[in-house]
C-alpha cells in the first residue's frame, strides 16, 4: 500500500511518500505562511523522484487540526480533491498526535496567539482527555499535571522543546488513523471561532 502523508496545519510543511510501513522519500520543513506555494511543487518533485504517480497513491493521510486558520485547509483541499476525484481512502490524525508520535508521555503546546496556547497531553499515540486552549498563564499547571516530553512551542514558556521527527511520527501513529468515511463532510479541527483563528 502507498500512502501520502501531508500536514500544512501549523508552521511546517511535511509531505511523506509510504510504501507499507516504509519512508519511500519525503520532505519536512519550517514553511509558516508559505505552504500553498510550495506543497505542489515538493509533492511534484517527490513523485518525480520516486517514480510515483497520483494513481499509485492508495491512501492519504492528514492533519486536520489544530492549527492555522489557513494552513490546515491547504493539506486538506488537495486531499479532498485527490481522495474524491480518484476514488482513493482518506484518514486523518490530530496535529497533537503527529507532534508527539509515539511517546509514551508528550504535552505538546502550539502558540494559538493572543497569549494563548492549543495543549494536549499525548501518551503512545492517543490523546488522553481533550486538546484545549489554554492561557499562557495556566502552561505551568498543565504541565505540573501532566509530566512528560515537551514539543512544540516551548518559548512560551521560556522552555526548549523536544525536537520532532514527523515523516516518521506519521507512519508511527497509524493505529489512530481515523477513515473519512464521508469526504465532502470533513472539516478542520477549530478550537475558536474563525475571525480569530487567523495567524
Amino acid at each position: 500500500m502507498i500512502n501520502l502523508c501531508m500536514d500544512s496545519a501549523y508552521k511546517h510543511l511535511v509531505i511523506g511518500l509510504y510504501k507499507d510501513n516504509e519512508l519511500i522519500d519525503g520532505v519536512s520543513f519550517e514553511a509558516f505562511k508559505k505552504q500553498s506555494e510550495t506543497i505542489f511543487v515538493e509533492l511534484n518533485q517527490l513523485l518525480k523522484k520516486t517514480g510515483l504517480d497520483y494513481k499509485d497513491i492508495d491512501r492519504i493521510v492528514i492533519t486536520d487540526g489544530p492549527g492555522s486558520y489557513t494552513g490546515i485547509r491547504i493539506a486538506m483541499t488537495i486531499a479532498k480533491v485527490l481522495a474524491s476525484q480518484m476514488k482513493k481512502e482518506l484518514c486523518c490524525i490530530s496535529t497533537m498526535q503527529l507532534y508527539a508520535g509515539l511517546d509514551d508521555s508528550a504535552n505538546v503546546i502550539l502558540d494559538a496567539r493572543s497569549k494563548r496556547a492549543y495543549v494536549a497531553h499525548v501518551e503512545k499515540g492517543n490523546i488522553v482527555g481533550d486538546t484545549k486552549i489554554l492561557t499562557v498563564e495556566e502552561l505551568p499547571q498543565f504541565l505540573k499535571e501532566n509530566p512528560g516530553t515537551l514539543y512544540g512551542d516551548g518559548y512560551l514558556l521560556g522552555m526548549e522543546a523536544h525536537e520532532n521527527n514527523f515523516l516518521k511520527n506519521f507512519i508511527d501513529v497509524q493505529d489512530q488513523y481515523r477513515k473519512i468515511d464521508s469526504i465532502h463532510a470533513l472539516v478542520p479541527q477549530y478550537l475558536k471561532e474563525s475571525d480569530s483563528y487567523k495567524v
